[in-house]
């Protein structure tokens, strides 16, 4: 759905000469009154989130003026708090890149890019104390205004442009633009207070809140009080002090401020690399997962600046497969006028983006090894790293003994090391099975082979496991193997012995071929059922069944190779079938069996109707026979 809104003048509302109106989304207007209602436990945040706003567009004018001197930043640049009591207002001012009409239209005409829906049955689920969580992580920061304010308004003017504009808004579905005058560049929001908020009107209350959310924001803020305009925050570079000299609420703060959250750091990494490259880093893992994390976007986001001056966000100073790690490097030897375009070519990030990797992936050893927690951070962010087994084999052996299994030797995690210890004697591969879920996994048919024998499989049930193993083929040298393409390797193994002796199918297996055609590649009997009569498999050119379904999904289909039927010889059906594979209803019978397999699978028969028919036909036809009937 578009979220914007729409550019047109709405022509029913009351409109001020000059002035236009527009609406918000049907879907936007909703989440504003969900912004109003539903995140009251901790209102303070709107000015965390403003203060924020207003650092980030300083900064930005800051890097815009490094390649357009005209753009740049007056003397004493900075964010300005002036509460005005007698007006019930408070206005937040800036000096940074503003913005042009258009801009206004699309900013703040916009609502939780992360989707309405999901933000919608988020808040409906939480419980009140998380409801503050949801601000940062679904971008709805500036609408936190409307949390203490009954109207506000917003007058900007682009650096670099003449024209000023006015946007104002009741939040109740609709806001207005107009033309308007500002001296200078920059940006002021005005907030017109609550009868409820005049407490964000006291400057002592508002330096309390400044200091605890927004103390190490590098641009001075100030708060108008006594006809002065007095210090809020430290505003020092955290991650150029020295860690003895920081303490870990201040890292904490500085986690959240710096990604909007309201967790807890699981991971705090902060070093100085010295000699042939220097620079600071100040990275965060988080504790918890946001709920719009770093999976609509790819790139990690990653802070770069350059002898304390923000550049980018956008230099993936971090590989996609560690996205969800927070944080700021400051470098001193990359030139300040530096474009966006030069940072890709430039080999001095190639070499902190190694340093960055390779960091992150000692800190995650170590702690998978000695950190009880480390099953919890694997849970919120395997999946995304296992991105990395598919798309990044330079660091496949690094990644490997960091993964985390389900397994059907237990209910808990385990690692591939502890794997290796449990092979069963004589086994050569390490086994897995990837599927839709775990639960749906621990009952496929094809795991009973592999059951019966003693051999412990890997359950995989992350999409990305779907593509992942094609690649990542060995760890300490054993085998990493499809279990649906394991067949020959279980008859090499030795079981407990079966009681029922296997029948011969091989009459069966060309007569059932016959029958369903071209809807098979190929009939065979199978050496992993041992509960199940038939199964699907893999054609012998054909891709993972569970990917074929991912793919089709995500509109991606593509002619595939029909799947092998297996059937299971020493099953009652199978073997009175193979008894008489001439009987007259035999193609019935494949039909049925065909789809079976495919329900096994988790997939629809291809007939509904016609499966529905035959089974009922079928079991008529037995109660029929059956003595007494």
């Amino acid at each position: 759905m578009n979220e914007t809104a729409s550019p047109a003048p709405h022509p029913d509302a009351t409109t001020a000469p000059g002035e236009e109106r527009h609406d918000f989304s049907a879907e936007v207007g909703r989440l504003l009154d969900l912004v109003v209602h539903a995140l009251y436990s901790e209102r303070e945040i709107f000015l965390r989130e403003l203060v924020a706003n207003a650092a980030d567009a300083l900064d930005r004018r800051r890097f815009e003026a490094l390649t357009e001197p005209a753009l740049a930043l007056p003397e004493g640049a900075k964010i300005r708090i002036l509460p005005d009591k007698p007006g019930r207002s408070l206005t937040l001012s800036d000096d940074g890149i503003g913005m042009t009409r258009d801009e206004l239209i699309a900013h703040l005409g916009t609502i939780a890019r992360s989707g309405t829906r999901a933000f919608s049955a988020e808040i409906a689920k939480a419980r009140p104390e998380e409801r503050p969580n949801l601000i940062g992580q679904f971008g709805v920061g500036f609408y936190s205004a409307f949390m203490v304010a009954e109207r506000v308004e917003v007058v900007s003017r682009r650096a670099g442009s003449e024209e000023a504009w006015r946007w104002h808004s009741e939040g109740r579905g609709e806001f207005a633009l107009a033309a308007a005058e500002r001296e200078t560049p920059g940006t002021d929001v005005i907030l017109h207070l609550k009868a409820d908020a005049e407490e964000f009107l006291d400057p002592v209350r508002l330096e309390a809140i400044v200091r605890k959310w927004a103390d190490h924001i590098t641009w001075p803020v100030t708060i108008a009080r006594d006809g002065k305009d007095l210090p809020a925050n430290e505003g020092t570079a955290l991650w150029r002090k020295p860690k003895a000299e920081i303490t870990e609420q201040s890292y904490t703060e500085f986690y959240r401020h710096l990604g909007h959250l309201f967790d807890k750091p699981w991971a705090t990494l902060h070093w100085k690399a010295e000699g042939a490259l220097d620079f600071h880093a100040l990275l965060f893992i988080p504790e918890t997962r946001p709920f719009a994390v770093v999976e609509e976007e790819r790139a990690s986001r990653v802070r770069l600046h350059a002898r304390r001056m923000f550049i980018t966000d956008e230099a993936e100073l971090l590989p996609s497969w560690l996205r969800f790690v927070q944080g700021v490097v400051d470098t001193e030897d990359l030139p300040l006028n530096v474009s966006r375009e030069m940072l890709q070519a430039t080999p001095v990030l190639g070499r902190i983006r190694t340093a960055l990797t390779n960091r992150v992936l000692t800190e995650l050893k170590t702690r998978a090894k000695e950190d009880e927690s480390y099953e919890k951070f694997w849970e919120n962010f395997g999946p995304i790293l296992k991105e990395g087994l598919w798309e990044d084999h330079a660091h496949q052996k690094d990644i490997l003994p960091l993964a985390r299994f389900r397994s059907t030797a237990n209910e808990g995690w385990t690692s591939l090391a502890d794997y290796v210890t449990r092979m069963k004697p004589g086994q050569e591969a390490i086994y897995v099975l990837a599927g839709e879920s775990i639960t749906a996994l621990r009952r496929a048919p094809l795991l009973e082979g592999f059951r019966a024998r003693g051999v412990e499989v890997l359950l995989l049930a992350d999409p990305i496991d779907a593509f992942w193993p094609d690649r990542c083929t060995t760890f300490e040298d054993k085998p990493i193997r499809n279990a649906v393409r394991s067949g020959d390797d279980l008859a090499k193994l030795a079981g407990d012995g079966e009681a029922t002796p296997a029948a011969d199918v091989t009459a069966l297996a060309g007569a059932l071929k016959t029958a369903l055609g071209d809807a098979v590649s190929a009939v065979r009997a199978s050496e992993r059922l041992v509960e199940s009569a038939v199964a699907l498999a893999p054609g012998m050119a054909g891709g993972d069944l569970f990917r074929e379904r991912l793919m089709r999904r995500a509109g991606r289909d593509f002619p595939a190779p029909a799947p092998v039927l297996e059937v299971n010889p020493r099953h009652p059906l199978i073997a009175a079938l193979a008894a008489r594979p001439e009987t007259t209803d035999l193609a019935e019978i494949a039909a049925t069996l065909l789809d079976l397999a495919r329900v096994q699978e988790g997939e629809a028969p291809a007939d509904a109707a016609a499966f529905a028919r035959r089974v009922t036909g079928l079991m008529a036809s037995g109660l029929a026979a059956a003595p007494g009937a």
